[in-house]
């Protein structure tokens, strides 16, 4: 079956970051100024822990952000060939036992059957007041109230037996990779790495691999056999869109600081360096920009883009395009309100560092500004700009939450935490309570915005040159 690559504006916007992170990571590798803070994040156990989660996250966002129309069938054979206008992406391909097992409604997490009783009619012709069996969630098991605690453990047994056998090969070859490098025997570099006497916290790292593997593997398993975070009100399965909601917090933790950092870098530093009648214009733009409030600006920008796509149907062949496009105009408003703090850091370091002496120097010699600032007025901020960048991105991910809850975030068919936010509360109003929404979009929101926190600690702590020299003098 053939398939027509479908490339969306947040998907190319993707491919870019990521072109842009890779290049970076090439031409720091040739810069020892620019190795040396790394090396320090790569030391910090929080950092590295933190670091191979947020790599989780990031696979599956990858993964997600790869689309596709499929083929439609054509028994005849005739003419071109025709696709479908459901587009599809190579994750929601390896999760299609989650995307196409919907059930009829509201099932609460590893049930075998559904949550609200109904009327079912007996083949004598009566009618009792039941709870139907569902028809994915546990149908392997002929009595679920006997044997599901019982098969919920064995899965869980054997997922981390296979994790468990993955993870001791990862280690031997780690192990093997050190012992080459240190030639030294395999022996003494598991002493090693078991007591941490290597600078990289390789314990820590396997460590939380080890973990991880147990809980992918174990929740892989057993979604195949059940809804581990139950299903909603049309009967879909909450995990899986807990999963397709990954993509959404990353597209709008990074573009959305990919938008921002042009405005906020060159207006900062052109404001502390030119002062003047500069300086005054650029104080004016973010004083006014911050004086009117950010929630009902970007209220007013999505509902004036909701207006133009209402009156301009034909230029989106899918709903998926549709909901791209308010997703990247979301970015870009977000972008374009939240450049003002960032702009305020460098203005006021710009005016520091443009008083240092070797910076008066070059002026008094005649050197262009723009050599001036690009040799030594934006490297020395970069590390201003690297630790905003990173804590940022959890307030961002935040903030497509709170603005999806409100209405004016994401558009309503794409999944992503704030939306499923928003969805439950109508379902805790009910009678009995359905939970299971929010605790999932919680789970999955707080474990990517901790880590996100933790790892900006450690950006942080390496890249401020005041702690970087506190920490090498403690050293």
């Amino acid at each position: 079956m053939s398939l027509m690559p479908v490339v969306l504006w947040t998907d190319l916007l993707i491919y870019i970051l990521l072109g842009c992170v890779l290049a970076f990571a090439l031409y720091a590798r040739s810069k020892e100024h620019l190795r040396a803070p790394w090396r320090q994040v790569i030391r910090s156990k929080a950092g590295m822990a933190s670091l191979v989660v947020l790599l989780v996250y990031l696979i599956i966002g990858l993964l997600d952000s790869f689309h596709y129309r499929p083929q439609i069938e054509n028994p005849q054979n005739i003419g071109k060939a025709h696709y479908s206008s459901e587009v599809l992406s190579v994750f929601d391909y390896l999760a299609t036992p989650l995307r196409e097992r919907d059930e009829k409604t509201y099932s609460a997490p590893f049930a075998t059957h559904l949550f609200s009783k109904e009327t079912v009619e007996q083949p004598d012709g009566t009618s009792l007041r039941i709870f139907p069996r569902l028809r994915f969630g546990g149908a392997h098991l002929a009595n679920p109230a006997k044997y599901r605690t019982a098969d919920i453990a064995m899965i869980l047994f054997y997922s981390s037996l296979k994790a468990g056998a993955l993870w001791i090969l990862l280690i031997a070859m780690v192990s093997l990779m050190l012992a080459r490098k240190g030639k030294i025997g395999v022996g003494d570099v598991l002493e090693n790495i078991t007591c941490d006497q290597y600078a990289i916290p390789w314990r820590t790292i396997l460590t939380t691999t080890g973990i991880l593997l147990v809980v992918v593997w174990a929740s892989a398993d057993l979604s195949l056999k059940y809804h581990i975070f139950g299903t909603d009100k049309v009967g879909q399965d909450v995990f899986y869109q807990t999963l397709k909601s990954i993509r959404t917090g990353l597209v709008i933790g990074t573009l959305t600081t990919l938008i921002m950092l042009p405005f906020a870098v060159l207006l900062g530093i052109s404001a502390g360096y030119f002062r003047g009648w500069v300086d005054d214009v650029i104080q004016y733009l973010y004083t006014t920009l911050n004086s009117i409030p950010g929630v009902l600006l970007i209220a007013a920008a999505v509902l004036m883009l909701q207006v133009y796509m209402s009156n301009n149907p034909d230029m989106f062949e899918t709903s998926v395009e549709r909901a791209d496009l308010r997703l990247l105009f979301l970015c870009i408003i977000l972008g374009i309100t939240s450049w003002t703090g960032l702009c305020r850091l460098l203005r006021g370091e710009t005016l520091k560092l443009r008083e240092l002496d070797y910076i008066q120097a070059a002026t008094a010699f005649g050197v262009k500004h723009s050599k001036i600032i690009g040799r030594h007025i934006l490297p020395n901020v970069m590390h201003i700009v690297l630790i905003a960048v990173v804590l940022d991105f959890s307030g961002l991910v935040l903030a497509e939450a709170v603005l999806s809850y409100v209405g004016v975030g994401v558009d309503p068919t794409m999944n992503s935490w704030g939306n499923m936010i928003n969805s439950a509360r109508l379902e805790m109003a009910r009678e009995p309570m359905v939970w299971w929404s929010l605790a999932a979009a919680f789970i999955f929101m707080f474990t990517l915005v901790l880590a996100a926190n933790l790892f900006s600690d450690a950006v942080r702590d390496a890249f401020d040159p005041r702690l970087r020299q506190t920490l090498e003098t403690d050293q």
